[in-house]
């Protein structure tokens, strides 16, 4: 049965959460604390976490942190009531994979968690799609990623964005494409959104993040990616 870790203070929200999510058939664990969303994130293996903001003695963007910086790729669906632009980016910033604010409609809340699990679970493309360029192996297949022979880490929205831009073969694709494409929805995901993470992109594999030669921006478009 498929694990989902609601981290959430609110005893309503947590578990009104977990009947619903019960009723879709996972298995859910509630944590009211972020050092206990942490610990559980650790021990249980959850195949996705549903994470608020505002948690006692550890908020939700260290406990996402420390997860990403522990090495842990696990999905990430922040629940807050705090829906400025720049939480929201900060969130993706540190590796969220998705963010819905507070007051949510439950169905979209639960077709966004039905979304990541198999976004989570699918091989990202079919063994044969295999991209070379400037040094960098990008292998759908296997899900792998080098750069002059070394693996790069990408989260799994990287490199379903970096795969969308080499499938173009150089064509522009617009910030809404790639939301409706990698993010699956168009509800309420910021546009910057798609901006971060091309950030992330460059600053992996980009020898100059700052005067990128292959990720290039289209003014007031999109980006679109060449090898050469």
């Amino acid at each position: 049965m498929t694990r989902v870790l609601v981290v959430e203070d609110d005893p309503g929200i947590g578990e009104g959460l977990r009947l619903n999510l019960e009723l879709e058939g996972y298995a859910v664990r509630i944590a009211t604390t972020g050092p206990e969303g942490l610990d559980l994130a650790r021990r249980w293996q959850p195949a996705l976490v549903v994470l608020d903001l505002m948690l006692p003695l550890l908020d939700g963007m260290q406990v996402l942190r420390t997860l990403r910086e522990e090495g842990h790729d696990v999905p990430v669906l922040i629940l807050s009531a705090r829906g400025d632009e720049a939480d929201r980016l900060r969130g993706f910033r540190l590796g969220a994979d998705d963010y819905v604010v507070k007051p949510f409609s439950l169905p979209e809340l639960l077709a966004r968690v039905a979304a990541m699990l198999r976004r989570a679970g699918r091989s990202g493309g079919t063994a044969h799609e295999r991209w070379e360029f400037a040094g960098i192996v990008v292998d759908a297949g296997t899900h792998e990623v080098r750069r002059d022979g070394q693996p790069v880490a990408l989260r799994p929205r990287e490199f379903d964005l970096l795969v969308a831009l080499l499938r173009r073969e150089g064509r522009v694709a617009t910030r809404t494409e790639l939301l409706e494409e990698v993010w699956r929805y168009e509800a309420d995901v910021v546009s910057r959104t798609v901006d971060v993470h091309v950030v992330e992109l460059r600053r992996k594999l980009e020898p100059d993040p700052a005067r990128p030669r292959h990720l290039l921006t289209v003014r007031k478009t999109g980006y679109r990616l060449v090898p050469g």
